[in-house]
């Protein structure tokens, strides 16, 4: 295989902000990505084919999903392919946010990874990706640096202001 690709899908347009902080997210990480509107319940024949024509690509695919209320869009493009599938459910408060439920259940042998946070979602994907490129690990691992050395910084910060 050569090159690695995230494809975004998502259950209708509504996703699409959500949609955009995981994309800007995998921009960071250099990941190349595409997004798609695709709905288990309304469209299956084309969430397939998507699944279908990207099978046939030669690339590292990280499928990240992105849909609310009902979400048997990750699950079913889990079970549909032998890629790695990330729900990243978009928050809603219908049903007091129970709504996630339907992306942490899923059934025996559809093994998707919850993930809620979109940026979380993007360096999970990332993660997976960077098993087969050192290059990405590089850039992960500077990533976490940075952000060890924000909690110093900021730690330091707080010292000079309210003294230890």
């Amino acid at each position: 295989m050569s090159g690695n690709l995230a494809v975004i899908l998502m259950g209708s347009k509504a996703d699409y902000d959500h949609g955009k902080k995981i994309t800007s997210w995998l921009d960071h990480f250099g990941i190349a990505h595409e997004t798609h509107i695709a709905s288990a319940h309304k469209t299956p024949e084309k969430l397939l084919a998507i699944l279908s024509a990207n099978e046939k690509r030669g690339l590292n695919i990280v499928y990240v999903g992105i849909a609310g209320l009902s979400n048997a869009l990750s699950g079913m493009v889990e079970f549909s392919t032998a890629f790695p599938v990330v729900s990243c459910p978009p928050p809603n408060d219908a049903f007091g946010g129970a709504d996630v439920f339907s992306s942490l259940r899923m059934p025996p042998g559809v093994a998707a990874a919850t993930v809620l946070d979109p940026r979380n979602a993007a360096i999970f994907a990332a993660k997976i990706f960077a098993l087969g490129d050192p290059a990405l690990a590089s850039k992960i691992r500077a990533y976490q640096k940075e952000q060890r050395d924000k909690i110093d910084t900021d730690d330091a910060d707080i010292q000079r202001l309210y003294g230890a």
